[in-house]
């Protein structure tokens, strides 16, 4: 069995990422600090001036590249390690040209002695595919920084010292790349000044686009194969009742990764480095030790961030086992049918909506996928893509992302019709267990009579019974207990002041709204986690996160168009 392990990086490790960015520092301080007269002019018996001019910016350069790659030294990239080495050695280099600064090139040296004695740590798979890309924008950036340099000279060249040819200005040019003084002479310092900027900056924007591009954490494109498939499918029958988010792991944008035994699974999307699981392992709980080491142990290999977005109790008390902290990140709304009604007080609000949309002649049908015929799915298809709010089909830990599709016949579809059989809402309802739902997909049409999404959520909570459901997960709540306390008599200044933020952030994401139309219902509420390796994680979890939900930009999913579109006329009819 699989022993649990830290998901932080070995402390030796995070040790030597932070000497590393320390000596970065310590580099564009010697910079900074003045070098005693006569060592400089000892220098410049030996090197000239614009080489010693060039190696004082060079310097700051290196420092500022080896605080960079701290980060990357801290997650065991191989590639970090190598440009680590390099920039060490250049720096002893580069202080004694700039002042023959012994006390600065010994620290240099040591650095880059503790790093090759340390390379057994750094294993990270690099992505093939950077190297290539890295070299490419530094070819381009260099040719574009190179041409430019030699249109400026051509331009000035009446303004030019003798009559230096063609292959002087290409010299000139290629050596402002790297910060150095060619063969050709200006008339005016202005002209010089003009040269080194142009080229010397897209020299540096080269190195550094170049730099960012190599040490960018790789990806993975989820590959399931039909055995995968199919073990996953037996799973979510045999322990799907444990999770109302398992069935979301058949999302075809979600990679699986499973125990040695296959016993159990973790779905998972690699996003801006970041492997991002949603929601509970799938299979039994004895087996969930396997299947988050072999998670974990991938994402330390590839040196990607490890977080869990959204996991249930128990499945967070066996992810901090594996040393991942665990912060509540909000609650989800469950039902239970056999206690739902519409009767009572605090219920007056729904009943008056389903009640009115009713007299308005709003019908509601409640039925499987697969009972659908191929005429009224394609209907249901095209009028669910009409009825999206903007193009982007947003989603990932609670979220299909697709409807329509064959390999979900289970899925229960909520169709509401006006008084003249016009399609003007819908809900999807991906399985939870044998007798359970979990809201997917919510659309309506906005020019319908307010009560819309009331009376087609009351309407599967009162079939629930003849459905042989007996739950049923609504939305997620993020921060709930945040809003709700809020309003209780004698909330502290601190909660007072998350809820006005959150009230703030409910303008773009509508938390507020989602967890208010929770309520109504009068369910129970199920916390839910975020897993995470450390704070300083956070930002970078909570960026690829959003991301991933579709509410920062990213490449669209695919859409949930299964029929050529249609005008809205034929769609709603």
């Amino acid at each position: 069995m699989i022993q649990p392990r830290s998901a932080h990086p070995p402390f030796s490790r995070r040790t030597i990422a932070r000497l590393v960015q320390v000596a970065g520092l310590f580099d564009i301080l010697t910079v900074v600090v003045p070098h005693p007269r006569g060592r400089m002019e000892a220098v410049m018996d030996f090197v000239p001036a614009a080489g010693v001019l060039s190696a004082h910016a060079a310097t700051v350069v290196v420092g500022m590249l080896l605080v960079y790659l701290g980060a990357g030294l801290r997650r065991g990239k191989r590639r970090a390690w190598q440009v680590a080495v390099g920039l060490t050695a250049a720096s002893i280099a580069l202080h004694l040209v700039k002042g023959f600064d012994l006390g600065a090139a010994g620290v240099a040296a040591i650095l880059l002695i503790m790093l090759l004695a340390t390379q057994d740590r750094f294993t990270t798979i690099a992505d093939p595919a950077h190297r290539w890309r890295a070299l490419t924008a530094l070819a381009g950036f260099a040719t574009a920084g190179f041409v430019l340099g030699f249109v400026e000279i051509a331009v000035r060249a009446n303004r030019l010292d003798g009559t230096p040819g063609v292959i002087d200005w290409a010299k000139e040019s290629a050596l402002g790349l790297i910060g150095l003084d060619g063969p050709v002479e200006f008339r005016y310092r202005l002209g010089a000044d003009a040269v080194a900027y142009t080229t010397g900056a897209c020299g540096l924007l080269a190195a550094g686009v170049a730099l960012v591009i190599l040490l960018r954490p790789g990806s993975r494109r989820p590959q399931r194969d039909g055995d995968g498939e199919a073990r996953l499918r037996e799973l979510l029958q045999r322990y799907g009742g444990a999770d109302s988010l398992g069935y979301f792991a058949l999302r075809t944008d979600k990679a699986l990764i499973w125990a040695p035994n296959r016993a159990a699974v973790v779905a998972y999307r690699v996003v801006n480095g970041v492997s991002l699981a949603a929601g509970d392992p799938i299979g039994p709980e004895s087996a969930w030790p396997e299947a988050i080491g072999a998670w974990l142990a991938d994402a330390d290999r590839h040196g990607w961030t490890p977080a869990v977005l959204g996991c249930g109790n128990a499945a967070g008390r066996a992810y901090r086992k594996w040393g991942l902290d665990v912060v509540e990140l909000g609650d989800e709304a469950i039902v239970d049918t056999a206690a739902f009604s519409l009767n009572g007080r605090p219920m007056r609000g729904v009943r008056q909506a389903v009640n009115r949309m009713r007299r308005a002649g709003y019908t509601c049908r409640v039925v499987r996928q697969r009972d659908l015929t191929e005429t009224e799915l394609a209907a249901a298809v095209r009028a669910a893509e009409l009825f999206r709010d903007g193009p982007v089909e947003r989603g990932f830990s609670m979220a299909l992302s697709r409807f329509g599709d064959p390999r979900d016949a289970d899925c229960l579809l909520v169709l509401c019709h006006d008084e003249q059989g016009v399609l003007r809402g819908l809900l999807q309802f991906v399985p939870w267990g044998a007798d359970g739902l979990s809201l997917d997909l919510m659309r309506g049409d906005r020019t319908a009579d307010n009560g819309l999404t009331e009376l087609m959520v009351s309407a599967v909570l009162e079939q629930a019974n003849h459905l042989g459901v007996r739950r049923v997960s609504l939305n997620f709540a993020v921060l709930r207990s945040v809003f709700a306390r809020a309003d209780e008599l004698g909330a502290g200044p601190v909660l007072r002041l998350w809820h006005r933020l959150l009230l703030l952030a409910s303008k773009l994401w509508q938390i507020e709204s989602l967890y208010r139309s929770n309520a109504k219902y009068q369910p129970s509420w199920a916390p839910r986690y975020l897993c995470f390796p450390t704070a300083r994680d956070l930002p970078r979890i909570a960026v690829a996160a959003l991301t991933a939900e579709a509410f920062l930009p990213t490449p669209r999913l695919p859409s949930l168009r299964r029929a050529p579109a249609a005008d809205a006329t034929e769609v709603l009819a």
